[in-house]
């Protein structure tokens, strides 16, 4: 297998990460698609450096974690301020309005909270254990847990307000 194909299948493997990733990270469809080619570039570009010490999805997430990051930054210097739109979420087959209308009201405060926040309540979603969200983010394994207790407090608190 060339180095093209596998990290296609790796991406194609992996894709849940990304568009997990662009969808807190961006309001628009549009931004989403563009943010997306932009980690996919990133992980290509960074791709011959990943040694395998990490899990792939590990190494994926830190990518698109900082590719994200780095761009609403770079957005927030341009000034650009734009509303949410309505969050897109992948159809299923088996395709519930409830569970679907839940899953936005929480997208929606996910979307609230601050950079690091979505990225941290992102990863736990995801079933990260903390050790490994430490390694992704920098920060320690008991900084993460106390972070991620306080995120869940504030969405809870948030959510419940409605």
């Amino acid at each position: 297998m060339s180095k093209e194909e596998e990290f296609t299948h790796i991406i194609k493997e992996n894709e849940g990460v990304i568009f997990k990733i662009t969808t807190v990270y961006t309001d628009h469809s549009e931004d989403q698609q563009d943010l997306y080619q932009e980690i996919v570039y990133q992980l290509w570009k960074a791709y011959d450096n990943f040694r395998g010490d990490a899990k792939i999805s590990t190494w994926m997430y830190r990518v698109a974690l900082n590719t994200a990051i780095t761009r609403l930054k770079k957005e927030k210097r341009k000034g650009n301020k734009v509303g949410i739109d309505q969050v897109i979420l992948k159809q299923t087959e088996n395709y519930d309005t409830l569970f679907e209308e839940r899953l936005k009201v929480v997208y929606a405060h996910i979307k609230m909270l601050n950079d690091l926040e979505k990225g941290l309540i992102l990863l736990v979603l995801e079933g990260k254990k903390y050790e490994e969200i430490a390694t992704i983010t920098g920060l320690s394994a008991s900084n993460v847990g106390t972070r991620i207790s306080r995120i869940k407090q504030k969405l809870k608190t948030q959510i419940i307000k409605k």
